[in-house]
């Protein structure tokens, strides 16, 4: 396909887990892409592998500030760039709130300009600790607005409001996936998400750490069902929240164990308190994703779950 014919992507947050493998199928979906990330949270090595790549161009900025690009055409507009993990919200919750704010207001400025479609990287976070189970598009959740994980809960509705404010008055071709907790390759190790978290303490002999009785619930997508997703939901021209994730459902305490067996460690559990406002279950109703996209999760937890260990005993003995 030459050059000039192929799409343009633009995707924010590059460098990220979620960014990185998104960059990678768009390339393989033989597009052209420009990369943004500042680098606060995202990993250089996520996406050095794409260095020479006359297809791939990357730009070190926040897009929390005013996006200038002075290409004449651009498709698409992936909007993935926030902090994501505990860790990091809780670190930077100014940055958190501004990226979902003021750099969704951003790049939604450039897909208006640029006359792209739009897809925003949204949460199952919107969800909050939820009454309802599983989650459907259709409920509104029940967050704390001024409890420690509100920033990122409410940079996310925000980021939804704003995206349907351009839909509804712009006529902006917007799309929402909701994702759900998602694993696999290029997670960082220590960034506070439960399967790196209990990973990394079971390769290191260590015991999991399990916050209050490990009896709250959570769903695990890995990674290459969710691209798939995001980019089947990008191709088509449905408008509202999408969501994303595995439906199979486990508590945390099964999750340890199943990593203890899996790894084969002497590792043993250890309980902390619950921290504030942490949700009790957490289940996608995938029911809208397969009926719109034809889409469903493939990958197998004990397959994805040994690609994740076998990436992290790798990259521990590179470090």
């Amino acid at each position: 396909m030459p050059a000039r014919s192929k799409p343009i992507s633009v995707v924010t947050g590059a460098a990220g887990f979620l960014g990185s493998h998104l960059t990678d199928r768009l390339l393989a979906e033989r597009h052209r892409v420009i990369a943004i990330d500042n680098l606060i949270t995202g990993n250089p090595a996520n996406i050095g592998h794409l260095a020479g790549n006359e297809n791939y161009r990357f730009i070190r900025h926040n897009v929390s500030d005013f996006i200038f690009l002075p290409e004449e055409r651009i498709d698409y507009v992936f909007h993935f760039a926030s902090p994501a993990s505990p860790i990091d919200y809780l670190e930077l919750p100014i940055p958190t709130l501004k990226v979902g704010a003021l750099g969704t207001h951003n790049a939604l400025g450039l897909a208006k300009a640029k006359m792209a479609s739009f897809i925003l990287a949204s949460t199952s976070e919107t969800y909050g600790d939820p009454l309802v189970h599983p989650q459907k598009e259709d409920y509104w959740g029940n967050v704390n607005p001024i409890g420690p994980r509100g920033v990122y809960d409410e940079a996310k509705r925000f980021a939804e409001a704003m995206t349907m404010a351009y839909h509804r008055y712009h006529n902006i071709d917007t799309k929402i996936v909701r994702i759900f907790n998602t694993y696999g390759p290029r997670m960082r190790l220590r960034d506070g998400r439960v399967v790196p978290a209990f990973i990394g303490q079971a390769l290191a002999g260590r015991p999991l750490t399990v916050f209050g009785d490990g009896s709250q619930t959570r769903s695990f997508c890995y990674v290459s069902d969710l691209i798939d997703g995001i980019f089947k939901l990008a191709m088509s021209d449905f408008h509202e929240p999408v969501n994303l994730g595995n439906p199979r459902e486990m508590t945390i305490k099964q999750f340890a164990d199943e990593i203890i067996r899996i790894t084969g460690t002497e590792s043993t559990i250890e309980y902390k308190p619950l921290p504030e406002d942490d949700p009790k279950v957490r289940q996608p109703d995938i029911s809208r994703a397969k009926k719109v996209l034809g889409w469903e999760p493939g990958v197998s937890f004990e397959e994805g779950i040994i690609r994740t260990i076998q990436y992290f005993r790798e990259s521990l003995k590179r470090d």
